[in-house]
């Protein structure tokens, strides 16, 4: 006869009752740990992101902008048939620019912690 045997029936429900109680929690935690965690480290990466960004497209559009105003007004060079071609500069400094900052975007940095 084993021990689990010779234990009264009510003293091992309770046992399985308080272990079935333990894992439904263990699971609950663990669940809430490998959710919530990643989720606040996302959105609090996605809210710097966002807010980075805005301020460096912004200060990017002012840089363009004053460049076109300098070659527009400072420079003799682009006068009369010419008078496209600052635009056309900027704009290929714009794509020059999307190309590189889209090239820089990792997917792979979202789940890492910062070491």
């Amino acid at each position: 006869m084993s021990v689990a045997d010779q234990t009264p029936e009510p003293v091992r429900r309770r046992r399985e009752s308080a272990s079935v109680g333990d894992v439904v929690d263990l699971v609950r935690d663990y669940a809430k740990q490998e959710t919530i965690g990643p989720l606040r480290g996302a959105g609090r990466w996605l809210a710097f992101g966002a807010v980075g960004s805005l301020f460096l497209g912004l200060g990017l559009v002012l840089v363009l902008l004053g460049g076109l105003r300098l070659m527009q007004t400072e420079t003799d060079a682009f006068d009369g048939a010419f008078s496209w071609v600052p635009y056309l500069i900027v704009l290929l400094l714009c794509v020059a620019l999307s190309v590189v900052a889209v090239s820089r975007v990792k997917k792979t940095t979202l789940g890492k912690e910062p070491h």
